[in-house]
C-alpha cells in the first residue's frame, strides 16, 4: 500500500535533476566567474548562495536516492509554500504587490511541481503514521534498572 511506483520515482527524479540543472546554470556561474572573490560578496548573498550549494549537492544524491532525500524536498515545499503565503498573498490581497515580486513569485511558485510528483501516501505512511525512532533503546533502559 505504501510502495511507489516506479514512474513516481522517475519522476522525483526528474524533479531532483531539475533542480540540479536549474542551480547549476543559474547559481554556480555566479560563484565561478564573479567579478570580485565570493569571500567579498555580501553576507546575505554568500549565505543564500551557500545554502543553495548544500540543497544542489544533496538533490544531486537524490537522483540516486529519490525516497531517501524526500525531507530535502519536504524542506522546499514548506518553506516556499510559508514564503508564498505571508509575503506575495498578503500584499496581494490588500492591493499592494509591488510587480518587482513577480519573478520571486514565479520562481517559488513552481513548487508546484514539487507538490505534484512528492508520492504523498509514502510520506504519509513513513513520516505521520509510522513511529518514530525511541529515545532510549529498550537494552539501556534495562541496563538502567540493574
Amino acid at each position: 500500500m505504501n510502495e511507489v511506483s516506479k514512474y513516481r520515482i522517475y519522476a522525483l527524479r526528474a524533479m531532483y535533476l531539475l533542480v540540479v540543472v536549474g542551480l547549476a546554470l543559474t547559481m554556480w556561474p555566479d560563484v565561478f566567474t564573479a567579478e570580485k572573490p565570493f569571500a567579498t560578496w555580501g553576507s546575505a548573498q554568500t549565505v543564500q548562495t551557500c545554502m543553495l550549494g548544500a540543497f544542489w549537492l544533496l538533490c544531486a544524491l537524490g537522483i540516486r536516492y529519490p525516497l531517501q532525500m524526500l525531507p530535502i524536498l519536504m524542506w522546499e515545499i514548506i518553506w516556499k509554500t510559508l514564503w508564498l503565503a505571508t509575503v506575495p498573498l498578503p500584499l496581494y490581497l490588500n492591493g499592494s504587490f509591488d510587480d518587482k515580486l513577480i519573478p520571486n513569485v514565479i520562481a517559488i511558485g513552481m513548487v508546484v511541481l514539487v507538490y505534484l510528483v512528492m508520492p504523498w501516501s509514502y510520506v504519509y505512511h513513513h513520516y505521520v503514521k509510522k513511529p518514530g525512532t525511541p529515545w532510549v533503546s529498550k537494552i539501556k533502559s534495562e541496563q538502567s534498572t540493574c
